[in-house]
């Protein structure tokens, strides 16, 4: 990736970082919210990551390995599938 790139994906980040500070700075001022209450409300328990959420079961597979839990958008590779004729209950993982 070109350093010119780089740089301008490391600012938007820096950008919506600060963006995203002063919104919740914003929604705890409105809600008169303090570190503490964060705190007693567990947002800060050792373990705790919003990064992944809890992984959901496979309902549907591929002879690919593709997969997918059945929630939000249908995957494209499922959408090809369905638009070239296939039931969608072809590739339903059997329990």
């Amino acid at each position: 990736m070109p350093s010119a790139l780089l740089r301008d994906s490391e600012t938007q980040l820096l950008r919506e970082r600060a963006e995203t500070i002063l919104w919740i700075k914003t929604q705890m001022a409105r809600y008169g919210l303090h570190l503490a209450d964060l705190q007693k409300a567990g947002c800060f328990c050792e373990g705790a990551s919003l990064a992944s959420p809890p992984a959901r079961s496979v309902c549907f597979r591929d002879a690919y390995g593709h997969t997918w839990d059945g929630h939000g958008d249908l995957p494209d590779w499922l959408r090809r599938a369905m638009n070239a004729g296939q039931s969608i209950e072809h590739f339903r993982v059997k329990p």
